[in-house]
Parts: structure tokens; sequence; C-alpha cells
């Protein structure tokens, strides 16, 4: 059992991508292997994935061990060969080249991952019934105070512009790290708030299921 506070963690934004990495199989696995001829990418890496496959599509991920024909994805469980059907994971991944901070973060805040059920009820009884569906879409915040010399600034009004998903990962102070997909709306006008400081906010749409490392 363990408890951690957030004080210390810092974020950062994809702000370049290789050329993409095509894959020419992928394992059904509890880590995935993926084989790709002559690939250059390097244990540590973090590479954003398109595939056939929908629970992996757009996913980000770490690179866990290389060969020189394949790769691993670490803590990408692909074993379900119900949910990962075989021979349609094909697909490439692009890796993250450059990562830019996004500095003098004041506040975080989430929203939706909510459980969403379906409820009935059969004509011959009195009670309803609930059962699970999906999950409603998740988002989350980042408040920031406001300095338009930060470089930061340049990237997220980009990907504001140009509407495509960006990586985005939460350095966390307890060692691990939290990697997301989503796009960018990026709000840079600053508040104005009496005996507040200036701030500007930044929403991601997460569009994959996030990971998350330990150290």
């Amino acid at each position: 059992m363990a408890v951690f506070l957030p004080n210390g963690s810092t974020a950062a934004i994809a702000a370049s991508y290789d050329a993409p990495i095509i894959f020419t199989a992928i394992t059904n696995a509890t880590e995935a292997v993926v084989s790709s001829a002559g690939h250059d990418l390097e244990v540590g890496d973090f590479v954003e994935v398109t595939s056939g496959w929908a629970r992996l599509n757009n996913r980000v991920a770490r690179i866990k061990t290389v060969t020189a024909d394949s790769f691993v994805l670490e803590s990408i469980n692909t074993a379900n060969a119900a949910r990962f059907i075989a021979g349609a994971g094909g697909g490439s991944v692009r890796k993250i080249l450059t990562w830019v901070p996004v500095s003098q973060v004041t506040e975080s805040n989430k929203s939706g991952g909510e459980q969403q059920n379906v409820t009935y009820s059969f004509l011959e009884e009195d009670d309803e019934h609930q059962i699970p569906t999906s999950k409603s879409p998740l988002s989350f915040t980042l408040t920031m105070a406001d300095d338009p010399a930060l470089p930061h600034n340049e990237v997220l009004l980009e990907a504001d512009d140009d509407k495509k998903p960006r990586a985005v990962r939460i350095n966390l102070a307890s060692g691990g790290v939290i990697v997301y997909n989503a796009y960018a709306s990026f709000d840079n006008v600053p508040s104005l708030t009496k005996n507040n400081i200036m701030a500007v906010t930044a929403v991601f749409a997460v569009v994959a299921k996030f990971i998350r490392y330990a150290a």
C-alpha cells in the first residue's frame, strides 16, 4: 500500500514525430511483439500506434526490447484473440522525436471516464436492472500561468489549429509516467481576475486508452 502526492510532477507534449514505420505482423501476447524489418527504434522510445485492432489503434506505448527486425510494446497486452483477431492488427508506428515541456501548470482536472449502463426491466417484474456498456469520453484540463514566451505555447497553438492528436506525458514525481494520445484545444486568452495570476488553459480530449508505466 502507498499514497503519493502529485507535487513535483511535470507534463510534456509531443512536438515532432518520425516518419511512420510499417509493421508486417503483431503477435497475440501479454506484451505484443511487432515485426518490422530494419526499423530504427531503440529501447525507451515512445511511439504512436496505428493498427487494425481497434483496442490498440491510436495508443501511445514505450518500446521495451528490440531486435533487428522486431520490437516489443511494453505493457500492451494483446493475448485475448477474441478482441485482437490474429492477422488483423497490421499497421504502423510513429516514433516521437521531441517533447516540449508544458510549464507553469497550476492545476489539473479530469472529466469523463465514467462507466455508462443500460437499464432494463422485464414486463413481468417490478425491478429494474443495469448492465455496463461503455465509458464516457475522457478529457483533462491543464491550467498554466500565462507566459507567451514559453515554448509550449507554439506547440499547443499548432495542435489546436491542425486538429491532430498529440502524445502527452505526465512525469510523476513518484517516478512513473502516464502517457495519453489526445486532441489539444488551447485557450491562450489569459484570465484577468484581480489578485490572481493570469492563466491560460489547455483541454486534452483523449482518443485512446492511456497507459501508465512504473519508474
